[in-house]
């Protein structure tokens, strides 16, 4: 029983936008459910994501899909409201971080996000860099303290 709570909590990632985290300072997230086609059902609040290309399954049949069609992103009343606000404000925009599943269904992980200048850029190149020098220099202390 324990082994199926921890199977329906692990989420299988399909897509990860990394691209994102360096184009932009994400302030919020949100998770958003996506209207596939199909016999799901219908919702009243949509936001839509575009240009995201999903590749038709190989084995479909007769269903056909366009692979770059707009999707639906279903999300709460109150979370559509605040986003619209939100990205109203000058330099504010919606960003798809990652797309997984979780519980058999297809999830988006939506981000709020500021757009980073070049120097924001070259500044987190450089943290990341120095980040990964000090953890190899304390790898190296570790393993010369063991010996």
């Amino acid at each position: 029983m324990a082994e199926k709570d921890e199977r329906e909590k692990a989420q299988r990632i399909i897509a990860d936008n990394r691209k994102a985290r360096h184009d932009y300072h994400v302030l919020e997230t949100y998770e958003a459910g996506i209207a596939l086609l199909g016999t799901e059902v219908k919702a009243i609040r949509e936001v839509w994501m575009m240009n995201v290309h999903i590749s038709p399954y190989s084995h479909r049949g007769y269903a056909e899909h366009a692979e770059t069609r707009q999707r639906k992103l279903l999300l709460h009343r109150h979370e559509i409201r605040k986003l619209i606000g939100r990205t109203a404000e000058k330099g504010l925009t919606l960003v798809p971080l990652q797309m997984y599943f979780k519980k058999g269904r297809v999830k988006v992980l939506v981000g709020l996000a500021r757009g980073k200048q070049a120097h924001d850029k070259r500044e987190t190149i450089r943290r990341r860099e120095v980040d990964r020098e000090t953890r190899a220099a304390v790898k190296i202390a570790r393993r010369k303290g063991s010996t």
